[in-house]
């Protein structure tokens, strides 16, 4: 049973839990937060939240809209409580334009609706019948009871059905990236719309027991998710708007949840239109939830993953500190390889994986507040040089560590702007994790927050690998980074 459980945690935030499969329209597949490398944005956060997973492009005559009924937020933790301090909350409508036509050519004849999406180039709008919009608000303090500031209404691009519907989709769709006025602090950056999934793994293997060589070579395997699509929730922000103004502080911490109402009334008898089927009503309830990648996949026990969708960062601790503490991905990693030197940490309780997951690591994102709150959320230091995609190391941190620096380019040995430092769309957070997993902070020689050393981690210099690589020269270097979706049909 153990097997089975933890066999399935090695993937992202794709159908990560129970309910979530439910209603993938919620359901966080990966988080993004970098120091933004687009020429002269060295002052901007790029911030990115992708959605509804494994989506195949040829899904039509229905794609893939966000939940109108939902409410999609990203968090910002700026003083190292584990509590939001901003929130930016994106709420959804999907709109119909009914397009109905004389099926005979008689003009006296009732017109009837087509049952496709579009009647013509779907870059035009009128020949679309559906749209989607949202509203952008930034919220201060409590995200349901805090000071609220509307940063205006933005219309989402149509997804990419195919080459004949679309002539220039990569134009079409970054029409859509709209400044986003924060006030005083400056302004930024929006977009929401479906992009190429931007996780890379070989993910039928994974979950068949791990089914690949772990110890083998980093290009040995298949990213099977080249071919699916994803929906992403984009912002550039200046660091001026995130960073705490008077804590000195350039540390943040972030997370990005989606919630939906309470209560919900089947209506039997639709009407005509959208959203006719059911109503809705009652509190906010939080459904799914992601910072640091991995998290609820590698460390959180099956039981309690759903658990985890509904909690808060503060609440970590007191929850799930067993799931980080006595990890069981490494035991089941030296049960299935152990014969070739896969043999797991025996640092219990690993405190270098509170420090990898829940408080950053020293000298690198490890926030200055002496009463931090540990709590599982992507950190970011804000006063890292951002590094150019040709010149990134796809091993983010570890990068600095002797022996683990197998990643690309060579040129670019120690990149401390990458993950667990951030995460951008290049950083292999998968060989990252299962190297951290297996002990690779433990001969790192970092401070004594780690507290372990290289005789508890036996396979800690390990190089395990799933075998998928997508680094940041296959992404874009200009915002939303993330590429063009694949077209349903060519």
């Amino acid at each position: 049973m153990t097997l089975c459980v933890s066999a399935s945690a090695v993937a992202s935030s794709h159908r990560e839990a129970p309910s979530i499969t439910k209603t993938p329209k919620v359901d966080a597949t990966d988080f993004y937060m970098f120091n933004s490398y687009e020429n002269n944005r060295a002052d901007y956060v790029t911030i990115i939240a992708n959605y509804l997973p494994l989506q195949d492009a040829y899904g039509g005559p229905n794609y893939f809209a966000l939940d109108d009924d939902a409410l999609y937020e990203i968090h910002i933790d700026n003083n190292g409580d584990a509590v939001e301090d901003i929130t930016f909350q994106f709420d959804f409508t999907q709109n119909l334009n009914s397009i109905e036509i004389d099926s005979d050519g008689n003009p006296s004849t009732e017109k009837v609706a087509i049952p496709l999406s579009n009647a013509g180039d779907a870059s035009v709008a009128a020949n679309v019948q559906t749209s989607e919009s949202y509203d952008v608000t930034m919220v201060k303090g409590d995200r349901r009871s805090g000071s609220r500031t509307d940063l205006g209404n933005f219309k989402k691009p149509f997804d990419y059905i195919g080459t004949k519907s679309f002539a220039d989709y990569p134009t079409y769709a970054r029409s859509f990236i709209k400044p986003l006025n924060l006030g005083s602090c400056g302004t930024g950056k929006v977009f929401v719309g479906q992009r190429a999934e931007s996780f890379a793994i070989d993910l039928g293997r994974v979950f068949d027991l791990i089914n690949l060589n772990p110890l083998g070579a980093r290009n040995g395997g298949t990213n099977i998710l080249a071919d699916k699509n994803i929906t992403s929730i984009a912002m550039e922000v200046p660091k001026a708007c995130l960073v705490n103004a008077t804590g000195n502080d350039p540390v943040i911490g972030a997370w990005t949840t989606a919630s939906v109402r309470q209560a919900t009334l089947v209506n039997g008898n639709p009407a005509s239109g959208i959203s006719t089927t059911a109503k809705k009503g009652g509190a906010w309830t939080q459904v799914s939830r992601l910072g640091m990648p991995l998290v609820n996949e590698v460390v959180i026990g099956l039981k309690d993953k759903d658990k985890f969708n509904a909690s808060e960062p503060k609440d970590d601790l007191a929850k799930f500190a067993p799931y980080v503490q006595y990890p069981t991905l490494p035991a089941l990693i030296e049960t299935l390889y152990g014969d070739a030197g896969a043999v797991a940490p025996t640092n219990f309780p690993r405190q270098d994986l509170i420090t990898a997951f829940l408080t950053g690591v020293p000298t690198i994102n490890k926030p200055a507040n002496p009463k931090q709150v540990p709590a599982d959320m992507l950190r970011l230091n804000t006063s890292t040089p951002a590094v150019a995609a040709a010149n990134q190391n796809d091993l983010g941190v570890i990068s600095i560590i002797p022996g683990q620096n197998d990643g690309r380019p060579s040129a670019n040995a120690k990149d401390v702007a990458g993950f667990p430092n951030g995460r951008r769309p290049g950083d292999d957070v998968t060989d990252i994790a299962l190297r951290v997993s297996m002990g690779a902070l433990c001969h790192a020689g970092l401070p004594a927050d780690v507290t372990c050393v290289p005789e508890d981690a036996k396979a800690g210099k390990g190089l395990f690998t799933d075998g998928a690589l997508k680094p940041a020269t296959e992404f874009d270097s200009v915002f939303p980074y993330l590429t063009t979706p694949t077209p349903g049909s060519r």
